[in-house]
């Protein structure tokens, strides 16, 4: 029978340092502190009712759908129901403080980086060989071989293969900057010329361009862009002081 082997509060702090990631604790730390003294200088106050349905929402999203779920879920994290709560109530302190901060800024920020938001439904196969990449671009434009044939043979991810390579909408913003350029520049529907990036070599059928309209998504995500560059500044002008 094996012996029981005791950890101890030291030697998590251990593995955390030996893991290299005091850095990233530090940082969500000093964001946590910084989140928690805005919310307090604004005055910004939970309700019950408001904490409830957090609540209820944060359950939902774990899948903890009985009482006893969530204590085996909060025994396995060692939380306790103060942690609980406490994870809850910052949930929705930050959200109301992003809406402090930011509900009157979305339309103006969108327009100004409307080109940004602007979207394009593609397909793409990264390969390893350029010149396989260019044979494989000039055998899907002269009709030797669809693109589908393209992706179904050399896409290794199973999922992504199935869908031919197809990746949705993709945002400008969250493109590399040699990709966008050349995406943005065409009229579709195009097949590009393969595209060297750090990545590999990028084969892409651009399907559709899509001006950005600022639907309710978006909104939401250009409130979560405006509060993370926010809270980026605060932090760069943080004076930092750890006592490990």
């Amino acid at each position: 029978m094996s012996q029981p082997i005791t950890v101890t509060n030291e030697d998590i702090l251990q593995q955390i340092k030996l893991s290299c990631k005091i850095p990233e604790i530090v940082e969500q730390i000093v964001s946590r502190k910084l989140i928690i003294s805005a919310v307090e200088e604004a005055g910004i106050k939970v309700e019950s009712e408001e904490l409830q349905k957090a609540a209820d929402l944060f359950r939902l999203i774990k899948k903890l759908t009985s009482a006893e779920e969530t204590w085996t879920w909060l025994e396995k994290h060692s939380l306790s129901l103060d942690d609980f709560e406490e994870i809850v109530y910052n949930d929705v302190v930050f959200g109301k403080l992003s809406q402090h901060l930011f509900i009157d800024k979305i339309e103006s920020y969108f327009f100004e980086h409307q080109l940004d938001y602007a979207g394009v439904v593609m397909y793409e196969v990264v390969l390893d060989d350029e010149d396989l990449a260019i044979e494989l671009f000039y055998a899907v434009k002269e009709g030797e071989m669809s693109f589908y044939d393209v992706a179904h043979k050399y896409i290794q991810d199973t999922e992504l293969r199935r869908k031919g390579g197809y990746l949705g909408i993709v945002r400008r913003q969250d493109l590399k900057p040699e990709i966008s350029a050349a995406v943005f520049a065409v009229t579709p529907p195009q097949l590009l010329k393969p595209i060297i990036t750090s990545k590999g070599i990028h084969l892409i059928l651009v399907e559709e361009i899509m001006q950005a309209q600022l639907e309710n998504k978006l909104r939401y995500k250009i409130m979560g862009d405006l509060f993370d560059l926010w809270l980026k500044k605060q932090i760069e002008q943080t004076d930092l002081v750890t006592n490990l």
